[in-house]
């Protein structure tokens, strides 16, 4: 076989296979989420029931009466993987509950961070806040209340 000749299909396999392994590889870097708070703040756990009444917009307090904002990633593959997770909602189910929520005035959507690192600010310095985070984001200000998968 020459230079010029195509490679053999089952080569093009084996480079396809393995360039599919590693997307996936680098995609699991966030499907390991933490939701954290203020280290100093008001929420010292959080269960994965509440975790889920405050996502979907079902209550804005802890069950002590704590009130809670809630700050999202922005969109991407984080954010996916944890509503996905949380709420078994896909990015589509996600948009358009939320979309019902707001029309109906019922409920507001968490606030969007520009980036991790935003959110991240955000949580530790607002105390009543909650917020996820890629496991390898957080830091000495925060406290890990729930992870997920």
């Amino acid at each position: 076989m020459s230079r010029s000749d195509p490679p053999p299909v089952a080569s093009c396999w084996r480079h396809a296979v393995a360039l599919l392994a590693a997307l996936m590889l680098s995609g699991s870097a966030w499907a390991e989420l933490v939701l954290v708070a203020a280290r100093s703040g008001p929420i010292p756990a959080l269960s994965r029931e509440e975790a889920e009444q405050l996502y979907l917009g079902r209550r804005t307090t802890l069950a002590d009466g704590t009130p809670v904002s809630l700050v999202d990633l922005p969109a991407g593959a984080a954010r996916d993987s944890f509503y996905q997770e949380l709420t078994g909602k896909n990015p589509s189910q996600t948009r358009a509950y939320w979309s019902r929520l707001v029309f109906t005035g019922r409920a507001l959507p968490p606030r969007e961070a520009a980036t991790v690192a935003e959110a991240r600010d955000w949580i530790a310095t607002r105390p009543g806040t909650i917020g996820y985070l890629p496991v390898g984001s957080p830091d000495d200000r925060l406290r890990v209340l729930l992870r997920l998968p």
